[in-house]
């Protein structure tokens, strides 16, 4: 794959070159960095980082209220047990 720099194209591998010798101080990239930060050029128009999607953490006196809720009632459905944990906050 070529990628555009300035007026010309660079391969992947010469814009790791490239970026070795602009940023000596800096960690160095490799070619599969650069070709994640290509591809997500290509798909989403910009490079910034995208928040990814993570559990919520949960603590133990929520977890061990939401136990004793599905003890109490077995069938309650998932939705009204975190309806119900999130009123407790």
């Amino acid at each position: 794959m070529l990628i555009g720099y300035g007026d010309r194209e660079l391969t992947q591998c010469e814009v790791v070159r490239l970026f070795r010798e602009t940023h000596p101080d800096l960690p160095p990239r490799n070619q599969g960095t650069i070709s994640k930060i290509e591809a997500q050029y290509r798909k989403m128009g910009h490079v910034r980082k995208v928040p990814s999607k993570r559990q919520a953490v949960v603590d133990d006196d929520t977890k061990f209220n939401l136990l004793l809720a599905l003890e109490e009632n077995p069938i309650t459905p998932a939705r009204q047990l975190a309806r119900d944990s999130m009123a407790l906050f």
